[in-house]
């Protein structure tokens, strides 16, 4: 399962927001059912962020929602970042990589 998430962050906030997601990626994995992620910028929209998880499973993904690693987080990145937040989840059909055959 993959989930892809969008927000927009307020002005001058992006350099601690994103340390704060690499902190949070790293709690992810030691988490029971993470598989990757990856934290992207539009070119074209320098203040927008997406998340790319993929989780073995959604209640993999929402159980770590509720770890102490990824709570302690959540203020300080509701402060940095504007109410629109979208997730949404997707199943993978195919993924393919470089040197996977």
């Amino acid at each position: 399962m993959t989930v892809v998430s969008t927000m927009r962050l307020n002005s001058h906030s992006r350099d601690e927001w994103d340390q704060l997601i690499r902190e949070r990626f790293r709690s992810a994995h030691k988490r029971e059912g993470w598989i990757s992620g990856q934290l992207l910028a539009p070119t074209d929209a320098p203040d927008t962020r997406v998340i790319i998880g993929s989780w073995r499973s959604q209640q993999d993904w929402e159980a770590w929602h509720k770890d102490p690693a990824f709570l302690s987080t959540r203020a300080r990145l509701d402060e940095l970042q504007q109410a629109n937040h979208q997730a949404v989840w997707y199943d993978v059909i195919e993924d393919a990589r470089a040197g996977s055959h």
